[in-house]
């Protein structure tokens, strides 16, 4: 049965916000080998070094590389020996998002807040402390082995944190213009969506500020449906997939399959200037769904005026839509590694406060496409 489609809505913020969320502070990913997916990140996508921790810095059973653009940090981990969580996390799922990590200004009191309301705890507050101050970090467990940390860094003035050390290094390619988290999505099992929402409507206080059934995002193949949970200030977005009923597996199917379970299906960057920033990381090697010329016949009919020209934005094949606040352009690129799982998309905003509704069907049919050559359709 379709789900009822939401008109999107700004996020209201509530009287009381029991869980104030001022953004991501990081998202660490538990890979197969860190230094190398760090180089990878800096060489593709313009990461700086910012830090490490190991055996060096008295952490054994894993070792840590920080890396920033602008506001977007991403910790890469990779455990040292078998027999660990965390190489346990990487043999099943592959190079995956293990922590989202949200910035609060109480990290006790967030923990307190949704572990009271039904959330599982993953880590109880626990204060790291160096010369240069300390940082206070609690956790829940989310969807799959997906878990949301909450950071609280006012009274520390050191490079990341403590346990950590600057990492130098002279290979430092220029940044792309990737600017910070817009969203996280996530991918969950069949029937799992709702749960889900209410899950972040009950523990964390979110609101469903947009929903998409199986009508809106469908091909003659597959369908998904989806629910976009928002923090009261909008800072802090988690769109929320599951599969719906079509004549061949969706996408988010075969994220399940090979990730063997749920988990964050991708990572949507924030850029002031799309064209400059895809073409730069196109020149680096990264690759992009490809979109059919033919998306570009009737797009500007569908969102009006917009201010680039379109002719490159067909070139490099970047989604257009729109909304009532204005417009936006989109592109996603494949997947990140070997497993058909984790992509990035990278999103400009126009003063567009949605998530492309539009390109829902050129996208899907742009993921069928390289589905069917996995032969996984």
């Amino acid at each position: 049965m379709p789900q009822t489609t939401a008109e999107a809505q700004a996020p209201q913020t509530s009287t009381v916000d029991f869980l104030p969320l001022h953004g991501t502070d990081y998202v660490e990913f538990y890979v197969g080998n860190a230094k190398q997916a760090a180089h990878f990140y800096k060489t593709a996508f313009g990461f700086q070094s910012l830090a490490y921790a190991g055996p060096e810095t008295g952490v054994m059973d894993r070792a840590s590389y920080v890396i920033r653009q602008e506001k977007l940090t991403f910790v890469l981990t990779t455990a040292l020996k078998p027999n660990n969580p965390i190489a346990d996390h990487v043999a099943l799922h592959g190079d995956g998002v293990k922590m989202l990590a949200l910035k609060v200004d109480d990290a006790s009191d967030a923990w307190i807040q949704t572990t009271k309301r039904g959330a599982k705890s993953y880590m109880e507050p626990k204060t790291l402390k160096d010369e240069n101050g300390e940082v206070v970090m609690s956790g829940i467990h989310t969807y799959g082995d997906t878990v949301h940390l909450f950071i609280e860094r006012k009274n520390y003035k050191g490079t990341f944190m403590p346990g950590y050390r600057k990492w130098e290094s002279n290979y430092n390619p220029p940044p792309s213009g990737l600017l910070y988290v817009d969203h996280c999505v996530g991918n969950v099992g069949w029937n799992q969506m709702n749960p889900w929402v209410k899950f972040y409507e009950d523990v964390m206080g979110f609101k469903n500020i947009l929903s998409f059934d199986d009508n809106d995002i469908s091909t003659e193949y597959s369908a998904l449906m989806s629910k976009v949970m928002s923090n009261g200030n909008g800072y802090v977005k988690f769109p929320i997939n599951e599969p719906a009923e079509g004549k061949k597996k969706s996408q988010v199917e075969e994220y399940l399959d090979f990730y063997l379970g749920e988990g964050v299906q991708h990572v949507a960057i924030a850029t002031h200037d799309i064209i400059k920033t895809v073409t730069d990381l196109k020149n680096r090697g990264v690759e992009f769904l490809s979109i059919p010329p033919n998306y570009y016949e009737d797009v500007l009919d569908r969102v009006g005026k917009i201010d680039e020209d379109l002719q490159p934005l067909k070139e490099l094949g970047i989604l257009i839509d729109k909304d009532d606040e204005g417009y936006l352009l989109q592109i996603f690129s494949k997947p990140l590694q070997d497993r058909p799982t984790v992509f990035f998309e990278i999103i400009q905003r126009k003063g567009a406060k949605s998530f492309g509704k539009g390109n829902f069907k050129a996208l899907f049919e742009a993921l069928e496409r390289e589905q069917e050559l996995r032969g996984n359709l």
